[in-house]
């Protein structure tokens, strides 16, 4: 079983925005099924589409399948069969080696920005950049599946 280790951070804005970053990625995502125990996602960017089933998380561990698909299928799948969405800029940045993906969210939670960090193994010791504050891994009103139900607006 295809296993996704990530751990979430909140961003300090300030040292955020003085970061010298390359142009983010814009995605739209929505979920077909939002359970405690399971999501399925879909996911559309200027140019790909992805469908992604997720587990329960058990610390900074879940079941994860992904695949890719066709841009105009991931847009009918969001316009026909999403339940709750949200928009959000990515932007991937390398620090000491290790892939970091900050995602600035829009509309309803714009204001966010939380930072996440693909691990080998939960254990794995990695270097943490001057702009990443708290960790959230454990906080499940982060999810994104939940923002979309529970928006940063509304905190």
């Amino acid at each position: 079983m295809p296993l996704e280790i990530e751990r979430k951070f909140l961003v300090r804005k300030e040292l955020w925005q003085q970061c010298d970053k390359p142009s983010g990625e814009l995605f739209r995502q929505g979920y077909l099924l939002t359970d405690p125990t399971k999501t399925i996602r879909v996911r559309q960017t200027s140019e790909k589409g992805f469908i992604t089933i997720k587990g329960i998380s058990v610390g900074a561990t879940r079941a994860e399948y992904e695949y890719e698909i066709p841009v105009s299928e991931a847009e009918e799948l969001l316009n026909h069969f999403s339940g709750s969405e949200l928009s959000k800029k990515r932007f991937k940045i390398l620090f000491e080696g290790k892939l970091w993906e900050v995602d600035e969210f829009l509309g309803d939670n714009e204001g966010l920005i939380v930072a996440e960090i693909e691990l080998q193994s939960e254990g794995e010791i990695f270097s943490i950049p001057n702009w990443v504050d708290i960790e959230v891994t454990s906080e499940e009103k982060y999810y994104n599946s939940n923002l979309t139900l529970n928006p940063y607006k509304n905190w």
